[in-house]
């Protein structure tokens, strides 16, 4: 057995999600040297369920094996029916198993991807859900940086507290770029409310969940233009009422002196 080999995909298993779970099912069939085998796993999320197949062969020349690819099947109470699709290892963005989930739940996942010259580009990726590719396969869609949709910018529109503290900030914009939806406190009708939210680069905006992950208008959020934060209202207010006692005094002063 080709022990590098085998440590090597141990840390593709790791980095793509799969943990160390697999690794003695892995070592037994490189022992086996069987040609080709396939490994399962299940992975649990919110209400659902992930189920994988994971693909691996050796090759035609060497005693090495390739994880070449994975199938997952997402089943949720939500779906009228199961989806899957079959994600490829390689250079050009190995989808995680948590993108895999999020991208088979209709989200977008922003990767470093290859274009044809091999020259490396960032995107928003997310499958269409309605079509079907020859393969199988849900056709994929992206949005490149050029396509105008600027993630940041468009949280700073709404209060959201975590884009206060730099370091939750960056926790907030790396889940989202992961196909996340992210828990944040938010301010609704002048009240503080928990908020899931999610990128939507297709239409350049973010969607709102309720705490249930119900869909809300992403409108419920005040943006920063129409609502002072109630901390920074009343500092605004009291800054103001001090502002106009000092007119007042110095009126009056100005009045006796004459």
């Amino acid at each position: 057995m080709n022990t590098k080999n085998l440590d090597y995909l141990k840390d593709e298993l790791k980095y793509t999600g799969f943990g160390q779970q697999l690794y003695s099912a892995l070592e037994q069939h490189l022992r086996q040297q069987d040609p080709q085998f396939q490994l399962q796993l299940q992975l649990s999320y919110h209400n659902s369920t992930v189920d994988h197949t994971l693909l691996f062969r050796r090759s035609d020349q060497t005693d090495r094996y390739f994880f070449n690819k994975y199938e997952a099947v997402l089943r949720s109470p939500d779906l009228d029916q199961d989806r899957s699709h079959t994600f490829y290892i390689n250079r050009n963005g190995t989808i995680t198993t948590k993108e895999a989930y999020n991208l088979l739940q209709g989200r977008s996942v922003y990767k470093e991807l290859l274009n044809a010259e091999e020259q490396p580009y960032k995107a928003w990726v997310q499958l269409d859900l309605k079509t079907r590719e020859p393969s199988g396969n849900y056709k994929l869609k992206q949005y490149h940086d050029n396509y105008g949709f600027d993630m940041e910018k468009t949280l700073q529109r709404f209060h959201i507290r975590e884009l206060q503290d730099p370091q939750q900030k960056e926790m907030l914009l790396h889940s989202l770029r992961k196909g996340n939806q992210h828990l944040v406190t938010a301010l609704e009708n002048g009240q503080e409310v928990r908020r899931y939210v999610e990128a939507s680069p297709q239409f350049k905006t973010i969607n709102v969940y309720n705490e249930q992950r119900h869909a809300v208008m992403r409108e419920s959020i005040q943006r920063q233009e129409q609502q002072e934060l109630p901390g920074r209202r009343q500092v605004k207010e009291k800054a103001t009422a001090l502002r106009e006692d000092a007119e007042k005094r110095q009126s009056r002063r100005k009045g006796q002196a004459l």
